[in-house]
């Protein structure tokens, strides 16, 4: 996408985690924008608040966060038009089957287990990445 950067929206509450994926994706896309949260209501909030031409084209939610877990930001936000088109992915270091058939019945493309190493991290991103396209 020439002139235009991909916008990412991230919700995580650990911060680490986030400058992790964070680290992979700029590597692989260095005008990729990432507009980090620390709480589902802020991502929430942000995706409410934002025009149309704003809007990120992926949203990437950890499961377990205080508050509001990404499963139910999904639920939140499902029956918007506005963000239907925006592709959804739950990273988290979760693995029970629970977790991940409630988040994909509540919108998300995939869910992820984080991956816990640079190799991994850098498999994820360009994984990530294509989504946007």
């Amino acid at each position: 996408m020439p002139g235009k950067s991909l916008k990412i929206l991230i919700a995580d509450d650990d911060l680490e985690d986030i400058e992790l994926i964070e680290d992979a994706i700029l590597t692989a896309e260095p005008s990729a924008e990432l507009q980090k949260f620390t709480n589902g209501r802020m991502a929430i909030d942000h995706l409410h608040a934002s025009g149309d031409t704003d809007l990120p084209c992926l949203i990437i939610l950890d499961y377990s966060m205080p508050g509001i877990n990404g499963s139910q930001v999904l639920s939140s936000i499902k029956d918007n038009e506005r963000f239907q088109p925006i592709p959804k992915v739950v990273l988290s270091t979760s693995s029970a089957p629970r977790h991940m058939h409630e988040c994909i019945a509540n919108g998300a493309r995939e869910y992820i287990v984080k991956p816990d190493n640079l190799k991994g991290m850098n498999a994820l991103a360009q994984k990530l990445l294509a989504m946007c396209k």
